[in-house]
């Protein structure tokens, strides 16, 4: 099967969008298909490698950090890719690149499904001053997006109930974005570890709470930062691996709250070859982000045998489970008892990691795959049967 994946972010950008369409790419051309990608450059020429074409673009950070607007030349890439004929079109984003992911699957008449990533209404504060006009906004946008799409996939039953209440008629397919298990599961060599939680100034003896991912105000740092000012001046380090746009202010914030290194360590941007080395050099992940569609930083953790102390979020559920892989809280006391019971007892780590890493079979890369390839074909039948000129060489058998 061709298929051809669109997306306004791709390598080397570092996100959950990027990380979950490297991971479908790599595994659909595992089970031996033909998967090209389209995305932005990161400058105003475009270029095309390795069956990635990258379309010009401009910045538009000042309406989102790292959010890029495509410019119009591109008639190149989009011909090539309409000579090409993909047989399904899977788009990643609703910006810039959904136009062009329409435009490809009408002329080559294959089924445009869509992966719904982010839930908008926890991020306008970058765009509206108003929390309810931003969440009307996102609704309408969302159902205008959607209803131009074959099928929609969201990576949890919570994006699948949000969308539902958006009034989304298309049919949509909860599947979850799956990781490389064995890369998470790795351990690194204790002398590497050692080596790096030196580097960092973290003390021999601390044990280490670590959170993985943006920092920005709907990440909610600035509760993990109020769990380890509880903990006074037990020897544990919060350790912050990522960057964005709000870490200034939480420096700032960690520094009037008197929490130095080594309470908390801002490891900054972290190259995604190191991010399985932060999680085994963590003992307890920890996360207060209610904006997550399904959030994959949970499940490499829980691959990496971490037991979890999380905000509790519809996303988790039947992925977190209270004393048993870790805990959702609901309240500070709640968060504060998860950890002080999981800090106080190693043999409780560690059996409640392990438990982890088993429910973390559950989402495997290959699985996830596999499950796209089945929505794939369905929508290519789906198509065929509305419109016989769609039928498509060794795809649909002719004459179904």
């Amino acid at each position: 099967m061709k298929i051809l994946i669109t997306s306004d972010w791709y390598a080397p950008a570092v996100n959950g969008v990027v990380t979950s369409i490297l991971t479908l790419r790599r595994e659909l051309t595992r089970r031996g298909h033909e998967v090209r990608v389209l995305t932005l450059s990161g400058g105003s020429r475009g270029w095309q490698a390795d069956g990635v074409y990258a379309v010009g673009s401009l910045d538009a950070g000042h309406i989102y950090p790292g959010a890029r607007l495509r410019v119009p030349a591109l008639s190149s890439p989009l011909n090539q890719l309409i000579a090409w004929c993909p047989d399904v079109v899977h788009s990643q984003c609703e910006f810039s690149t959904f136009g062009l992911a329409r435009r490809i699957a009408k002329a080559c008449g294959a089924p445009l499904v869509h992966t719904y990533h982010t839930v908008y209404e926890d991020y306008t504060h970058y765009f509206s001053t108003s929390r309810r006009w931003g969440r009307l906004l996102v609704k309408d946008f969302t159902r205008a997006v959607l209803a131009r799409t074959d099928a929609v996939i969201a990576p949890s039953a919570k994006v699948q109930r949000l969308l539902a209440g958006y009034g989304v008629r298309r049919p949509v397919r909860v599947i979850p974005t799956g990781i490389d298990l064995d890369r998470f599961a790795a351990k690194p060599s204790p002398a590497l570890l050692e080596a790096r939680r030196a580097a960092l100034g973290i003390p021999a003896g601390n044990a280490v709470l670590v959170y993985v991912g943006r920092l920005a105000r709907e990440k909610a740092i600035d509760e993990l930062l109020e769990s380890r000012a509880a903990l006074g001046g037990a020897p544990v380090t919060l350790l912050l691996a990522g960057g964005g746009p709000d870490e200034p202010r939480l420096r700032q914030l960690a520094a009037a709250m008197g929490l130095d290194a080594p309470a908390v360590v801002f490891a900054g941007m972290v190259p995604p070859a190191e991010v399985p080395l932060f999680y085994h050099m963590g003992d307890v992940f920890v996360s207060a982000s209610q904006s997550e569609t399904q959030g994959l930083t949970y499940f490499e953790a829980m691959a990496a045998g971490l037991p979890l102390v999380c905000r509790a979020d519809p996303c988790l559920d039947g992925v977190v489970t209270n004393g048993v892989d870790g805990w959702q809280y609901a309240t500070a006391a709640g968060r504060d008892s998860a950890l002080a019971a999981l800090l106080a007892d190693e043999g409780l780590r560690r059996a409640m990691g392990g438990r982890a890493a088993r429910t973390a079979q559950e989402f495997s890369a290959a699985q996830f795959a596999q499950r796209a390839e089945a929505l794939y074909r369905e929508a290519c039948l789906a198509r065929a049967d509305a419109d016989p000129r769609t039928v498509r060489r060794g795809l649909v058998p002719a004459g179904r």
